[in-house]
């Protein structure tokens, strides 16, 4: 089973900038135990949510032709909780891609208050680990998967009428 901790990306510049959100909800049973009587989102998965949103446009950057896996967590500074019925937005930067890494740089946000700061490492696995046998497929998303199409789906609609609109000008 896979763990899929943003909702949609809002903003998409390839190579560059993700936002994406995540609504929180008490559907989500480990609310219902973290912690009892007020329940708040794990800052662990958080961090999660912003390794997805990060990690994502750090496999798209290269069209996913490398397998991308988060390597450490550089920074993760949180400023306040989030509880059920907050909506956090996650901004996500590339600060600099090479051949075996990339480093991201990112804010979690609710509202207008700053919730995070996390900067994480992410490793190109089939560039790092030489001799290593990894299966073929791409393991975390490619731009095949049901789970990236829709996660996209909204920006990259919203981009391809912006840019309709542009050439009917």
């Amino acid at each position: 089973m896979r763990w899929i901790w943003i909702d949609k990306f809002v903003e998409f510049q390839s190579g560059q900038r993700a936002v994406a959100l995540k609504n929180v909800t008490l559907a989500e049973e480990h609310l219902h135990d973290h912690f009892p009587g007020f329940p708040v989102m794990p800052e662990c998965l958080m961090i999660e949510a912003m390794a997805q949103t990060a990690g994502i446009l750090v496999g798209e950057a290269k069209n996913f032709q490398e397998k991308v896996i988060l390597a450490k967590i550089k920074k993760a500074v949180f400023f306040d909780y989030v509880r059920p019925g907050d909506t956090i937005k996650l901004d996500a930067k590339i600060e600099s891609i090479i051949s075996e890494a990339a480093s991201t740089s990112g804010k979690i946000t609710c509202e207008d208050k700053l919730i995070a700061e996390i900067d994480l490492m992410f490793s190109h696995i089939d560039q790092n680990l030489a001799g290593k046998e990894f299966p073929e497929e791409n393991f975390v998303f490619d731009t095949g998967t049901s789970v990236f199409e829709s996660l996209l789906r909204d920006v990259l609609s919203a981009g391809a009428n912006a840019a309709d609109s542009e050439q009917d000008r």
